[in-house]
C-alpha cells in the first residue's frame, strides 16, 4: 500500500500455493495463508518544475502542449478527477472484503494453477490444484477408506461368531474329556480286572468322537462298532470267560471279528448308533456353520473393486479437494449410488445369509432334548454299562456261541494289570461339569442367536448404513455430487444387487464376481446341510 497524488493503492502479493496432502486435510491441514495484501516499492519521485510554472500546466515539448499547440481540445490523458474517484472506489470496495473472502480469492486466482489436462478422473470446468501423480494417490487412498469402513462395520459381527466359535469348540472338547472320564472311571468302579484294556478301548473311541465333531471324514455307525468290536475281547476274557490268564491276540481278533454275528451286547450297540448320530452331527454342523460365517466375512472385508467403482469412489472421496472443497462431503443419493454400484455383488448375499440365520436359529432350538449332546455324551457310561451287564448274564449261551466260531479260548501267560485310572480328580471335574453344562451351553446358543438375528439384514444394508453414518452429507446441507458443490442430487438412486445396477449413473457393473459367487455357493452348501440335520 502506498500514497500516490493523495491516493492509496493496494496491490495483492502473490504468495506460494500452500501445501496440500496427497490424502487431504483430515491427513495433514494446510498452514494458514499469509497476508493478502502487501505495499508496492515507492515509485521514483517527480521531477522538480521550474519556479512559475503551475501545477498542472502542460510542460514544454510535452505531448500535451503539441497537442494544445496544434489545437487540440487539450483534454488531460492521465484520466485527472476520473482517475481519482476509480482509486477511491476501488479501496473502499476492497476494504469492505472480509478475510475468509479475500483468502477464497486467493486461492481461486493464484493457488489453482493447474488447468487439469493430464487428470483422467478429477477433471472439470474450474481450476484444480491437482496433479496426475496426486490422483493416483487419492485413488489408493479412496480404495483402502471404503475398505477399511467395511472392516470396521463387520467387526462386531465377526468377532461375534468367532468368539462363539472358539467358546462352543472348547465346550465341546471339555464335555468329550469329561464323558471320557465317566466310562473309564465305570470300568475302575465296577470291573477293576479288565479297567486298564477297557480304558484304552474307551480313550479311541471317544477321539474319534471328537474327530468327527471337529470335521474328520468319518462315519458315527463305523467308530461305535469298532469300539464295541474291540470290546468284547476283553468282555469275553474277564466276563463271559474268566481265566487266570489272557486269551492270546489271535483269538481276540477271532472274536473282535464275530462280534456282530454273536451279538453278546445286544441292541445296545443299535442304539448308541443312533443316539451317536442324533447328537453328534447337530453339534458339527453347527461349529462348521459358524466356521464358514468368520470366512464369508473375511472374504466380504477383503473384497475386490473393479477399476469402474474405484474411479468411482476417487471421484466420490477425494476429487473435491482438488477444487479446494476438502471439507465437502457427497449427498446422500449420490453415495448410495456409489457404493451400491461398488458392493452389488456383496448385495447378492443378503439372501443366503438371511436363510444362514434362520437355519442356524432353527438348528440351534434342535440341538436340546433326548438327543441333546450333553445328554447322550454324559450318559454314554450307561449304555456301555447296560452293554456288559446283558454278557455278563447271557455268559453261557455267549461261550457256546464263542466255541463254534473261534473254537476253545487259547491263553497266554501273562496277566492283564489293574486300573490306573485316578478317579478322584476326574470325578470332581466331572461332577461340576455335569451340574452346569447343559445350562451353560444350551443359554450360550440363546444368548448367540439372539445377538446374531439382529445381522440378518447386514449385507442388504451395507451401503445405507456406510452412507448414512460415514459418508454422506445430511440432509439439507450442500454437498458434492460428483462434479460441484450443489443443494441436492438430481440423479435416480438405485437400488441394491446386480440388476438393480443396469440404471446405475456412477458405476458400471459388469458381472458377478466370481469370489462371491464362490462364498454363495458354500452358503448353500451350509444351509443344505443344516436342513438334513433337522429333517
Amino acid at each position: 500500500m502506498r500514497a500516490e497524488r493523495g491516493l492509496w493503492i493496494f496491490t495483492l502479493r502473490r504468495e506460494p500455493p500452500p501445501f496440500i496432502h496427497p490424502h487431504g486435510p483430515r491427513a495433514r491441514p494446510p498452514p494458514p495463508p499469509g497476508p493478502a495484501f502487501a505495499p508496492l516499492p515507492s515509485p521514483p519521485r517527480p521531477p522538480i518544475r521550474p519556479a512559475g510554472e503551475r501545477r498542472g500546466s502542460p510542460r514544454p515539448g510535452s505531448p500535451r502542449s503539441a497537442a494544445q499547440g496544434a489545437g487540440g481540445r487539450g483534454r488531460r490523458e492521465d484520466g485527472g478527477g476520473g482517475r481519482r474517484w476509480l482509486y477511491r472506489h476501488v479501496q473502499q470496495e476492497i476494504m469492505k472484503l472480509s478475510l475468509d473472502v479475500a483468502v477464497a480469492y486467493l486461492r481461486r486466482k493464484l493457488l489453482f494453477t493447474e488447468n487439469g489436462v493430464d487428470l483422467q478422473v478429477c477433471t472439470s470446468k474450474n481450476p484444480t490444484c491437482c496433479t496426475k501423480k496426486m490422483e493416483e494417490l487419492y485413488q489408493t487412498a479412496a480404495k483402502q477408506d471404503i475398505q477399511q469402513l467395511l472392516q470396521t462395520s463387520s467387526a462386531t459381527l465377526k468377532f461375534l461368531i468367532s468368539r462363539n466359535a472358539a467358546a462352543f469348540q472348547e465346550t465341546f472338547e471339555t464335555l468329550i474329556r469329561l464323558a471320557e472320564n465317566y466310562t473309564s472311571t465305570l470300568f475302575c468302579n465296577a470291573y477293576r480286572n479288565m479297567a486298564a484294556e477297557a480304558t484304552t478301548r474307551v480313550q479311541e473311541f471317544f477321539t474319534d468322537v471328537g474327530l468327527f465333531i471337529f470335521g474328520t471324514d468319518i462315519s458315527t455307525e463305523e467308530f461305535v462298532n469298532r469300539f464295541f468290536d474291540t470290546l468284547f475281547p476283553v468282555v469275553y476274557n474277564h466276563v463271559i470267560n474268566p481265566g487266570l490268564t489272557d486269551i492270546s491276540l489271535e483269538y481276540a481278533e477271532c472274536l473282535r471279528m464275530a462280534r456282530r454275528d454273536i451279538r453278546p451286547f445286544g441292541n445296545v450297540p443299535k442304539k448308541a448308533i443312533g443316539q451317536m448320530g442324533r447328537s453328534l452331527l447337530p453339534s458339527r454342523t453347527f461349529l462348521q456353520a459358524l466356521n464358514l460365517g468368520i470366512e464369508v466375512i473375511n472374504t466380504t472385508d477383503h473384497l475386490h473393486f473393479s477399476k469402474d467403482c474405484s474411479r468411482a469412489l476417487l471421484r466420490m472421496q477425494y476429487c473435491p479437494h482438488c477444487q479446494g472443497l476438502t471439507l465437502s462431503k457427497p449427498c446422500m443419493g449420490y453415495c448410495l449410488n456409489v457404493i451400491r454400484g461398488c458392493l452389488a455383488n456383496m448385495a447378492e448375499v443378503d439372501l443366503h445369509w438371511r436363510g444362514y440365520i434362520q437355519s442356524l436359529e432353527e438348528l440351534s432350538s434342535a440341538m436340546s432334548g433326548t438327543y441333546d449332546i450333553e445328554h447322550v455324551l454324559l450318559n454314554f457310561h450307561s449304555l456301555v454299562n447296560d452293554a456288559l451287564l446283558q454278557a455278563h448274564i447271557n455268559g453261557p449261551e455267549l461261550s457256546e456261541q464263542v466255541n463254534k466260531v473261534c473254537g476253545p479260548p487259547v491263553r497266554k501267560p501273562t496277566q492283564s494289570p489293574g486300573c490306573s485310572f485316578d478317579q478322584n480328580k476326574d470325578n470332581q471335574g466331572l461332577e461340576m461339569f455335569s451340574r452346569d453344562s447343559e445350562e451353560t451351553l444350551s443359554s450360550r446358543r440363546k444368548e448367540f442367536i439372539s445377538h446374531l438375528r439382529l445381522y440378518r439384514a447386514f449385507y442388504g444394508g451395507l451401503a445405507d448404513q456406510l452412507c448414512g453414518n460415514e459418508l454422506a452429507a445430511a440432509d439439507g446441507l450442500p454437498c458434492w455430487n460428483g462434479e460441484d458443490f450443489v443443494r441436492s442430487y438430481t440423479h435416480r438412486v438405485v437400488g441394491s444387487g446386480i440388476k438393480a445396477q443396469s440404471a446405475n449413473p456412477e458405476v458400471k457393473v459388469k458381472g458377478t464376481d466370481p469370489v462371491i459367487s464362490q462364498i454363495i455357493d458354500k452358503l448353500k452348501h451350509v444351509i443344505q446341510e443344516m436342513m438334513i440335520v433337522l429333517f
